[in-house]
Parts: C-alpha cells; sequence; structure tokens
C-alpha cells in the first residue's frame, strides 16, 4: 500500500514555487522523496532562497529563473532541465496572480494579465512538459484551481474567470492525454493561512471572521495541508483518476453557510 504513494527520485517542476503554497506543495513533495524544481519569475535571489530552504531540510532541490507566460523560455527551461536533472515526472502548474477590483472599474490590460498567467500559461508550461511525458506514456500534471473554479466573488472577475477557465482546461487535457497515461487533475485550495493572508487572520477582521464562518472546519487551512493530496494526484495511487478538482477547503463548497447568529 505505501508503495502507491512512493514518488522517491521523482522531478517535480513547481511554477511559482518561491513560497506560499507553492513552496509548502515543494515541502510536501520533497519530504516524500521527490527532486524539486523550484521555479518564479521575479529575481533570481528569491530562487536562491527558496531552494535553500527546501536543501536544509534534507530536500534535493534545484532552481530555474523562466516566464511561464513565454512560450521561449518555457521550452528553454523545459530543455535545459530535462537534460541537467532528468525527465519532469510531475508538474504544477501553481504560478498566479489576483487583481482585486470591481469588474466595471477593471483595465482590459490587467484583465488580460490576469488571464494569461493564471490560465494561458498553464497551457503553455503543460503542453511543452506533456511532450515529454506522452512520448514516455507516463506523467502527472496538477493544476491549481481555486474555489473560484466554482463561485464568484466581489472584485475577483478575473481570477474567476481564470480560474473557472483552468478547471475545464485540466478536463480537457485529460480528455486529451489520459489515453496516453498521463494523469491531469487539479487541486482546489480553500483559505489558508500563509504570509500573505497574516495580516486579515486576525479575530475581530470582518474577512477573517468571514472565513471561520463560512468554513464547516472553523478554521484556515495550513499550507502543509495541500501535502497530501499534491502527494495523491503525483503517484500512483490516482493513476486511474483523471479530469477531477480536488478541493481542499475544510468543506466550504460542502454547505450553503449558516446564519451569522448560529453557533
Amino acid at each position: 500500500m505505501i508503495d502507491l504513494f512512493d514518488i522517491k527520485g521523482k522531478i517535480a517542476l513547481i511554477t511559482g514555487s518561491t513560497h506560499g503554497l507553492g513552496m509548502a506543495m515543494a515541502k510536501g513533495l520533497g519530504q516524500a522523496g521527490a527532486t524539486i524544481i523550484v521555479n518564479g519569475n521575479s529575481s533570481q535571489q528569491k530562487i536562491d532562497d527558496a531552494v535553500k530552504e527546501l536543501q536544509s531540510e534534507g530536500i534535493n532541490a534545484v532552481g530555474y529563473k523562466f516566464n511561464v507566460t513565454d512560450e521561449k523560455e518555457v521550452i528553454t527551461a523545459i530543455q535545459k532541465i530535462e537534460s541537467e536533472v532528468g525527465p519532469i515526472a510531475i508538474l504544477i502548474n501553481n504560478a498566479g496572480i489576483i487583481k482585486r477590483i470591481p469588474l466595471i472599474e477593471m483595465e482590459v490590460a490587467d484583465f488580460k494579465e490576469v488571464i494569461d498567467i493564471d490560465l494561458v500559461s498553464p497551457f503553455i508550461v503543460s503542453k511543452h512538459v506533456a511532450k515529454g511525458m506522452i512520448e514516455r506514456r507516463q506523467g502527472k500534471i496538477i493544476n491549481i484551481c481555486s474555489m473560484m473554479s466554482e463561485l464568484g466573488r466581489n472584485t475577483v472577475g478575473a481570477y474567476a474567470a481564470a480560474k473557472g477557465g483552468l478547471k475545464m482546461l485540466t478536463k480537457n487535457m485529460a480528455t486529451e492525454w489520459a489515453k496516453y497515461n498521463v494523469q491531469i487533475n487539479g487541486i482546489g485550495p480553500g483559505y489558508f493561512a500563509t504570509e500573505q493572508t497574516k495580516p486579515i487572520r486576525v479575530d475581530g477582521h470582518p474577512f477573517n471572521d468571514f472565513i471561520i464562518s463560512r468554513t464547516p472546519a472553523a478554521k484556515w487551512g495550513d499550507p502543509s495541508d495541500l501535502a497530501g493530496a499534491a502527494i495523491f494526484l503525483s503517484s500512483k495511487a490516482s493513476d486511474f483518476v483523471n479530469g477531477h478538482i480536488l478541493y481542499v477547503d475544510g468543506g466550504i463548497l460542502a454547505t450553503i453557510g449558516k446564519p451569522s447568529n448560529e453557533a
């Protein structure tokens, strides 16, 4: 049974993995024995720092800086990774941005930027990684979706459009590539306790109180909670799971919610 979840020696490319949930999944897969390819585009220093952090925990990790929205850079990076490290067995499309702007006020350029990073880049990276996976007749692709793949919320229209599209792109990738023994699935994180959410995770903050009351588990997720889902979808245990979105959300999508005065 343990062999079902064995990913030792597998090479995992995780885009946008210098911090946050990307780093959490990198640690989870790395602690399970995978070699982690850290990716970012903001600075080489951030990539180097992330690699050092992983290595300090005994994880085999290397870093590559490239822009996931630039197809030429992606092709070059994949060729370099597979030449210098080895074949990519696991791809996690995690890189993404969000712009909280009401749609009526949002500039078209801002809308397109969110779509480009959150939806187009998973297509670009997957397309070129999948070519090797198809040739080898083996591979795992995980697209990081969102609860906004299912729900709308004020000021995140572009993000929700991208993540809803990513859900359907995941299903269509599975439709086309499953016959080559490549499994393509998604993870939809709920609300997690990260450095980015720290300022609003205090008692009495309206959004904190909303999340606690809206989540049946009555708490924010810990980034480490994503590790199990990522390992499952990266391992043999998910060999007949395809086109599925696994929501790790403490039960938010399972309920309509409750009145504010209900315990």
